[in-house]
């Protein structure tokens, strides 16, 4: 049994995490911290965050799991790292800063940071690498979508998207970020469009046009608690490694 602990435990992921881990038979979570007035979240005891070390100190957990904001996601990092304490996060928009200090946590304990948990879009990201390798000079362009809380945008997926296509193509190419007037499409562009609507979970579409054919990656999470069940499932297999820096792939080959 793997005893874990989530920050922003009263958020949309937190909650999700929890109540995807009540349903495991080899985790449990102990305690969630989150700044919103609540007591518990699905019976477990919600702790303010402020007092995030002691309440490391009191569970001693075998992994934290993290979907909160940029600056509080550094502040448990660092908490983590100086108890020892491995740390997952799928916390997007960090600054500089700001992710070189989530960084520095990994040299005294294990870290794990990832975009999203979901095992389709790790496919979705080996699929768009090969992609852009066996079409070169195809336009491309990519869409996501999410739910209208959304902080960041483009989202942390999107990015990861974007790094992939970079690395995979020959051209170096350059991001347009929607277009408005008289715009026509430049070789190297990667056309980048953002949309927030209603409660959806996540939607990223990667199109490949050239030679009279369009290719259509996709990907589209249903329900977050896929993103809670991988995360979860790297907390676990986190709780085994050495410290260190991963990403969510690592846990897939491993």
């Amino acid at each position: 049994m793997i005893s874990l602990g989530v920050t922003g435990a009263a958020g949309r992921m937190g909650e999700a995490v929890v109540e995807t881990a009540a349903d495991r038979d080899d985790v449990e979570v102990v305690f969630g911290v989150d700044t919103a007035d609540v007591e518990d979240v699905l019976g477990v005891p919600v702790e303010d965050p402020d007092a995030f070390e002691t309440v490391l100190e009191t569970h001693e957990p075998d992994a934290v799991i993290d979907f909160t904001v940029p600056r509080a996601a550094t502040t448990f990092a660092t908490a983590c790292a100086a108890a020892g304490v491995p740390f997952v996060t799928g916390t997007t928009g960090h600054d500089d800063l700001q992710f070189e200090t989530v960084a520095a946590a990994s040299e005294r304990t294990p870290v794990l940071k990832a975009t999203n948990f979901a095992r389709g879009i790790q496919a979705l990201l080996r699929s768009v690498s090969a992609a852009v390798e066996a079409l070169p000079g195809y336009d491309i362009e990519l869409t996501e979508t999410h739910h209208n809380g959304k902080r960041d945008a483009p989202s942390g997926t999107a990015n990861t998207i974007l790094e992939a296509i970079r690395d995979a193509g020959d051209e170096d190419f350059r991001e347009v970020y929607g277009r408005e007037g008289i715009q026509p499409r430049e070789d190297g562009e990667i056309g980048v469009h953002v949309r927030r609507a209603g409660d959806i979970r996540g939607e990223h579409e990667v199109v490949l046009a050239g030679n009279d054919e369009v290719l259509s990656l996709s990907h589209r999470a249903e329900d977050r608690g896929v993103f809670a069940a991988g995360a979860i499932d790297a907390a676990v297999w986190l709780a085994d490694q050495d410290p260190g820096w991963y990403e969510f792939d690592d846990m897939i080959d491993g």
